[in-house]
């Protein structure tokens, strides 16, 4: 599916491997997955990240450089952190999810995107909505299919299958034959 997709989970529960498995998994796996942690930006920042900019549209601005949308173009953006990114920068991405178009800082010419985004937080934006720190319209927008990943502590189940493959893993890459975990230590963990 081309459809955008919200995944909310506490941190460190994943959120960016289930994004690049949805992305590994669809139409788009020959192209880019491009990822970007909107909350590690600043506004202006962040827009030239996302949308790029002309040559000429701030002092150091000495040449063209694309953007992530840009850079994603026919594959998948991932934005991590949405939940954290300014009212002001929301409207702007409205408005690219809902035309498929953008302008780069600098220019008045509007690029097409064939872009799909998922979008991933560690905050309920619904409640966010409520209180009136997250646009309503652009939730929607992002809210097509909805993951919720639950914490290791509300899956303890998968705990022996990550600690098979991360003993698998070290094995290979420290040249070890560790056969895994005793009886007691997996009891523990």
């Amino acid at each position: 599916s081309d459809s955008s997709v919200l995944i909310e989970g506490a941190s460190g529960t994943g959120k960016e491997l289930v994004a690049r498995a949805l992305h590994n998994l669809s139409p788009r796996r020959k192209r880019r997955f491009v990822p970007l942690n909107c909350a590690a930006l600043p506004d202006t920042l962040l827009e030239s990240e996302l949308f790029g900019y002309k040559r000429g549209a701030f002092t150091d601005a000495k040449r063209d450089k694309p953007g992530r949308f840009a850079a994603a173009e026919g594959g998948t953006l991932f934005l991590d952190e949405i939940g954290d990114i300014s009212v002001a920068m929301q409207v702007r991405l409205l408005r690219v999810l809902q035309e498929r178009t953008y302008e780069p800082l600098g220019s008045v010419t509007p690029v097409r995107a064939n872009v799909r985004v998922i979008a991933a937080t560690n905050k309920r934006l619904t409640q966010l909505v409520r209180e009136g720190r997250f646009r309503e319209d652009l939730y929607y927008r992002l809210h097509v299919i909805h993951l919720v990943i639950p914490s290791l502590r509300e899956r303890r189940e998968d705990i022996p299958l990550l600690l098979d493959h991360l003993v698998t893993r070290f094995n290979r890459l420290q040249g070890k034959e560790i056969a895994g975990l005793s009886p007691e230590v997996l009891a523990i963990l």
